[in-house]
């Protein structure tokens, strides 16, 4: 693991509305590729790795992570928050009333009810901590399985559920899959509170939440629906694996285009249109631009991007929520409204109150010495799918961080 500590870009802070902060921040955009640049930076250290000559009289553990040349390289950036743009209307602490307003009633929400209202909480109740895990297009809800176990062995105490509600219904639409996953997490917590007010009190409420590609939009659809408003509060963590957080209005991967286009023109795919923006003729009015405008985000206490430069599947800029230079070139409507959206998106990640929130982008960069030259190889399947697959950069990043898991 290599870590570093970034500044939230203070040039992201503008609405994008004004002529010259947007044509001087496109002057000043690096030349480089992000993602060549973030795999060179891998390779280098791996073979600064590949440079240690190790005493054959000494003994390493060769067991818990295996062969050091084969082992994902973990660039973490922590990212320190700047000052939100402005307090406006949708802003959090607006949302906080809103979401105050709301109380649980009756059943398995009675002591959660006390908590919301600001009333005293028991000292000796007992902390719900609840993960929900969610699978990817045309996934499994076994999927991230390996990442559940590395969360279980943390802690044993965690309440987990593997989604099933959109298994095999991941070709329609984001709002009705966010809809169905909201149902079904809310039927889970229930069901858990129950259990919980039947033994005594319920002190608190984690709620945290891991998806895989595409599952992160289903994900951020569900808890813009109205009903997860009286949950937004008990937001915990966050952990993204390669999502398509701003869509593929700038997707550099001509093969993986071509096979969106054919599942669009043939399968009549409704989530792939609404990625690629082509849902709606008006930007502005197609689902991913709105699902940005959502507070999503901004109530989680820890939020870790995962992505990869290797993953041609999920676009660099939209797994890490950044800004890519093929956007700030672009001088049309679409520059700008690319830009809105990451705004919108950046401003949840910013800290809201004084608690202070950990936002992480951890870039993981496998070994693709074994998968040789394949088609999935050439477009970036192979590790889109090594992250459900290898379990390693998950007790990286986990047993590192544990804070964001209990």
């Amino acid at each position: 693991m290599v870590y570093s500590k970034v500044d939230m870009p203070h040039q992201y802070i503008s609405s994008g509305t004004d002529d010259s902060f947007y044509h001087s921040h496109r002057r000043s955009s690096s030349l480089l590729n992000p993602a060549q640049s973030a795999a060179t930076r891998a390779d280098l250290h791996r073979r600064s790795i590949a440079q240690m000559r190790i005493n054959n009289r000494s003994v390493q553990d060769m067991y818990i992570f295996g062969d050091p040349l084969q082992i994902p390289i973990i660039i973490v950036e922590r990212v320190t928050n700047a000052p939100r743009r402005t307090l406006s209307e949708n802003s959090y602490f607006r949302n906080l009333e809103l979401v105050n307003s709301h109380s649980l009633h009756g059943g398995p929400r009675a002591e959660a009810s006390k908590m919301q209202s600001g009333g005293v909480r028991p000292k000796n109740g007992r902390e719900l901590k609840a993960v929900i895990f969610v699978h990817g297009f045309q996934g499994h809800h076994l999927d991230l399985r390996l990442v559940r176990n590395q969360w279980l062995l943390i802690d044993p105490k965690m309440e987990f559920l593997m989604s099933e509600a959109n298994e095999d219904k991941t070709s329609g639409d984001f709002r009705e899959m966010g809809l169905r996953l909201a149902q079904e997490v809310i039927s889970f917590l229930e069901k858990k509170m129950d259990r919980v007010s039947r033994s005594g009190f319920l002190r608190d409420i984690k709620l945290s939440f891991v998806g895989h590609s595409l599952g992160n939009i289903i994900i951020r659809t569900a808890l813009a629906e109205s009903i997860m408003e009286p949950y937004l509060r008990y937001l915990h963590t966050y952990v993204s694996i390669s999502g398509p957080h701003l869509g593929y209005l700038y997707s550099s991967n001509s093969l993986f285009n071509s096979g969106m286009w054919l599942l669009k023109k043939f399968k009549g795919t409704r989530c792939i249109h609404q990625l690629m923006f082509t849902d709606d003729s008006n930007l502005q009015n197609t689902f991913m631009y709105k699902l940005c405008e959502q507070k999503t985000l901004e109530n989680f206490r820890h939020i870790v991007l995962l992505s990869s430069p290797q993953d041609g599947y999920v676009p660099y800029h939209s797994a890490r929520i950044e800004l890519c230079h093929a956007a700030s070139m672009d001088h049309s409507k679409k520059g700008r409204l690319f830009l809105q959206m990451l705004n919108n998106c950046l401003d949840q990640l910013r800290a809201p109150t004084s608690e202070h929130r950990l936002f992480m982008r951890c870039d993981v960069n496998f070994d693709t010495s074994a998968y040789g030259r394949n088609l999935n190889t050439i477009i970036g399947r192979a590790a889109h799918i090594e992250f459900l697959e290898s379990d390693v950069f998950a007790k990286f990043i986990m047993w590192s961080f544990q804070e964001l898991f209990c």
